[in-house]
């Protein structure tokens, strides 16, 4: 039974809300102000957290801020602000989803099940990639060892950060697969990608300039992040 924490400072609508996610199957925490929805977070097992942006103590641009730091934990924004620039700074800082004031509740719990049903899938294909064995992985000209931490290309070996060689093994072992920037950023840093991060895309310029001509095989897929052309290498 997935939990959520409802982040709400007016009762009468928190009541509505928890009612309506217990009805549907949901196990609930409440806080009314930013400072203890930050401690329940930390301190309880939270699959989704519906975070009301205007809170006593904190507001919730702050505590969203908070979570980000320690978790990537699903997070819909509640607001009565419907101001374009206000959902683009919600969504920035690391939102999920931005439902307006006043909202259907029937709404809300569609909006709640999306959100886990897609963290859910998110997890499976991490924990898929994460599980495959470190067997010698060899595409033309480049080697890659995981069990060492060594690659090579044509013989020499190839002065990698962690980052890069971590990079290279996740396309090395999917060749034509296209990967999003959120998902490299989830998977190689362990973190939640931040529309505009540069990370992934610093990170790949070295590891084409580093490759020479084979770096050419890296490409991008406008809108959506990288790949490895699947037969470039062969």
């Amino acid at each position: 039974m997935p939990t959520i924490l409802l982040v709400e400072d007016e009762a009468d609508l928190a009541q509505v809300v928890l009612r309506e996610l217990i009805a549907s199957g949901y196990a609930t925490l409440h806080a009314s102000d930013g400072l203890n929805a930050v401690k329940m977070h930390n301190n309880s097992q939270v699959d989704l957290v519906i975070l009301d942006w205007m809170l006593p103590g904190l507001n919730g641009l702050d505590v969203l801020r908070q979570i980000r730091q320690v978790a990537s934990t699903p997070v819909l924004m509640l607001t009565a602000r419907s101001e374009e620039a206000d959902r683009v700074v919600g969504l920035e800082v690391g939102a999920d989803d931005y439902l307006t004031k006043p909202f259907s509740v029937r709404e809300l719990i569609a909006r709640v099940r999306a959100l886990l049903r897609r963290n859910e899938l998110i997890l499976q294909t991490l924990n898929a990639d994460r599980s495959v064995a470190a067997a010698m992985l060899v595409r033309g000209p480049l080697r890659l060892n995981p069990q060492t931490h060594v690659a090579t290309l044509n013989g020499s070996t190839l002065d990698l950060s962690p980052t890069e060689f971590n990079l290279l093994q996740l396309l090395l072992r999917s060749p034509g697969r296209a990967f999003s920037r959120a998902y490299l950023i989830e998977t190689i840093w362990s973190e939640t990608y931040i529309g505009g991060d540069r990370s992934v895309d610093n990170v790949v310029l070295r590891l084409r300039k580093k490759l020479g001509k084979v770096g050419d095989a890296i490409e991008t897929v406008w809108g959506v992040g990288y790949r490895l052309k699947q037969e470039s290498l062969t």
